[in-house]
């Protein structure tokens, strides 16, 4: 029974601790601090990686809160923490589906169909046996073939080159759009897209499929053939959408290229696939200002010998540079193409896309997917974890350069349902700028990353509570974990504690999830139900044996339809990056947690980012769900610098809330909370106050560049940052 104390501050319950005793998580086994009573916690030891240490993990009642309430002086009982990370933070089941969401979930309709009575289950029998399970899933999801398939893998080439629906032809386009519009959806809403400045346009899935035959007839015109590669540098409008599907639909691979990119970036990319036609737009809007998008295209174009064409769509209308015999104007290009146009046949495993990832040194990687690949998976994960379907009206806050925008198109056209497409950002021109958007276009399904969510909650609850938001069944989060209070804050705040909160995590080179959650399981704060149907995960030790109730990697023993093809030009980078470490196992590279007591799981940031101070390991995300706790504190980063005693020393950095001051007094006190939840030994060198950290346009927070540019060092790729400001501002703060 959770043990209940009274209202105190930080420090009067350390002191009340006594000796014997940290409130507040003070990890064992650390220089000078004592263990937790055995009374308090339900331990489980084990090893943790290299370290060979002992792993404490303790399960507390209300501990999904009890970061922010400690801060808050709102102690609920005693920090569970896991040494030598950052704690997982297990905290009450804060929703359970009723059985109506059960019976009419795709999940357990998909499990009654195939005799299968649990999760467990169906995960167990996924594993055990790849090929029933995807051909089983991708008739469930219905992705149409022009000739069927005789083998549903070929691993002859072993798991790192499995090749799928071997002898069947197909597009992917034909899936998303042709069934579609010849059929009941002609008429049914593909795609609902809003401006920043407010206007609002949609698409029938017969006008989308229009649009599409009249861009691919003009393609075909210029020139294009299959396996050419065409770079898309678009806002996230409706265009982008038909430029994604109309490259596909002639056979094209597509370069998705983020809208915020500079001119290198651009260049980089279409050098090194070898593009041959670039699609991009004269610009787009971004709190209220123009974005010119037309003058980077030219500014890189200047080294990329092999882009012949520059289609360019005509998104703000303004004055542009020209260069003539290269640029067509979309409008003029597609003017007397028929609305009707021939989708090409092709082998499942021929490529769809490559969209490229940064790296911390070098060029970036450019992961390679196939038609029969990476919008299978993402149709999957859509339909098997976040429940979608023809009903539905789905809004990712996303960029067509992220992996989550391809995904967003294929996945919700593949199942026939509604996107929402936003070109602007989330809180312009005010905070409610996405809860305004739900309730106007009744979106069933709302994404968004956890550093998203920690800004908007910054401007208070009733920004929210002034919105219909019922029209929601379903909210997703993914890019980075989650801490427990944005985690409780989206789903009280923007769900009513009435739905679930999915969690989502994989990556780029995965087409999707590795682990998520969905309807059918409990839910307790940050956690996922467990690994997506279809991906073996695991969590090995450093001796590559697998464990339950202790921190360690998370790996993926099958292949899966949606796993990358490799690096393009580099499959040995390929190889060394996911298939070097265990023999046949896709290592990932996130720390994770499965808690032995409820199956669920939890994941606890990249394990390469791990912080060691004094031979004692942590994750950032540790220290940074401490620091956002504070009332005075907005979002957190927490690097480890190189220290001649200790080896690294931690230095965070924060951005407060509006109308919060800075001062030498807070920082100090940022400091002293971290110790008082950590441990003395863990007490940062610096806590910096800064106006901003530096972010991609999915607002997930770079630390590797924090780390960079305040130790001196190369950043790297730089490519996909959003606020080259912010740089300047950590650089500053260097001693």
């Amino acid at each position: 029974m959770r043990r209940s104390l009274p209202r105190r501050s930080v420090q009067e319950i350390s002191q009340l601790a006594g000796p014997d005793r940290r409130v507040g998580g003070a990890h064992p086994r650390r220089e000078q601090l004592q263990e937790v009573p055995q009374r308090d916690v339900v331990e489980q030891r084990g090893r943790l990686d290299d370290l060979g240490r002992r792993l404490t993990m303790a399960r507390v009642e209300d501990a999904g809160q009890r970061l922010g309430e400690v801060v808050r002086q709102l102690a609920h009982g005693v920090l569970v923490t896991i040494k030598p990370l950052q704690p997982v933070v297990i905290g009450d089941v804060i929703w359970k589906p009723s059985p109506e969401v059960i019976e009419r979930s795709r999940l357990k309709r998909f499990m009654d169909r195939h005799g299968i009575e649990t999760f467990a289950e169906l995960l167990q029998r996924a594993d055990d046996d790849i090929e029933w399970f995807w051909d089983a899933a991708i008739k469930d999801i219905d992705i149409a073939f022009y000739r069927g398939y005789d083998k549903v893998v070929d691993l002859s080439a072993g798991k790192q080159w499995a090749r799928w629906w071997r002898g069947a032809r197909m597009n992917i386009v034909h899936s998303c759009l042709d069934r579609h519009s010849d059929g009941d959806l002609g008429d049914k809403p593909a795609i609902i897209w809003e401006g920043e400045p407010g206007d609002v346009r949609t698409l029938t899935y017969g006008d989308l499929d229009r649009q599409v035959s009249k861009l691919a007839g003009g393609l075909r015109r210029l020139g294009v053939r299959a396996g050419d590669r065409i770079g898309i540098f678009m806002p996230m409008c409706p265009e982008v959408a038909v430029s994604v599907l109309a490259a596909a639909k002639v056979g094209a691979v597509i370069i998705p290229l983020f809208s915020g990119y500079g001119p290198e970036a651009i260049a980089t990319r279409l050098r090194d696939c070898e593009a041959k036609v670039l699609i991009c737009a004269d610009g787009f809007y971004r709190r209220g200002q123009v974005v010119a998008m037309k003058e980077t295209a030219d500014r890189a174009l200047v080294s990329c010998p092999t882009v012949k064409k520059v289609i360019v769509y005509r998104r703000v209308v303004r004055e542009i540079p020209w260069t003539h015999g290269r640029d067509e104007v979309w409008d003029v290009l597609v003017e007397d193409e028929p609305e009707r146009a021939r989708t090409e046949e092709l082998d499942p495993e021929d490529p769809l896309m490559i969209i490229y990832t940064s790296g911390t040194t070098g060029k970036p990687k450019g992961t390679l997917h196939v038609h029969g690949g990476f919008p299978v998976k993402t149709a999957q994960d859509m339909a098997h974890c976040f429940d979608i379907g023809p009903e539905d009206v789905v809004f990712w806050y996303t960029d067509i350069g992220w992996m989550m925008g391809p995904w967003l198109i294929f996945g919700t056209l593949a199942l026939g349902a509604t996107m929402v497409l936003y070109e602007g950002t989330p809180d312009y021109p005010a905070a409610n700028r996405l809860w305004r958007m739900v309730e106007d276009h009744k979106v069933t399904v709302l994404g968004v990353s956890p550093t998203l969510v920690r800004g908007l909650m910054t401007h208070g609850d009733e920004l929210p509570a002034k919105h219909d938001l019922s029209s929601l069944r379903i909210l997703g989060g993914t890019g980075e974990p989650w801490n427990p209070e944005p985690f409780q804050w989206f789903f009280k705040h923007i769900g009513g504690g009435r739905i679930p909160v999915i969690n989502y995590t994989g990556g780029t080179e995965v087409s999707g999830g590795i682990l998520c959650g969905n309807v059918i399981t409990h839910l307790r704060p940050c956690s996922f139900a467990g690994p997506v149907p279809g991906m073996a995960a695991d969590i090995l030790d450093a001796d590559g044996r697998s464990v339950r109730g202790e921190v360690g990697e998370l790996v993926i023993r099958n292949p899966w339809p949606g796993m990358t093809r490799g690096f393009w030009g580099d499959r040995q980078r390929y190889l060394d990056t996911y298939w070097s470490r265990f023999e046949g196992v896709w290592v990932h590279g996130d720390w994770a947690y499965a808690d032995p007591e409820d199956d669920l799981w939890y994941v606890l940031g990249r394990s390469d980012d791990t912080i060691k101070v004094a031979g004692k390991r942590l994750g950032p995300a540790e220290v940074e769900s401490i620091l956002v706790a504070h009332p005075a504190v907005a979002e957190a980063a927490a690097i480890g610098v190189p220290d001649e005693l200790k080896g690294e020393a931690l230095v965070c950095f924060v951005v407060l809330r509006p109308n919060q001051r800075a001062s030498d007094a807070l920082a100090a006190e940022l400091q002293d909370l971290v110790a008082s939840a950590l441990g003395k030994p863990l007490r940062p060198k610096a806590v910096h106050i800064v106006v901003d950290l530096p972010r991609t346009r999915n607002a997930k927070i770079l630390r590797r560049v924090v780390k960079s540019v305040y130790t001196g060092k190369d950043p790297g790729d730089l490519s996909s940052l959003e606020n080259p400001s912010a740089l300047a501002a950590i650089g500053a703060t260097r001693s």
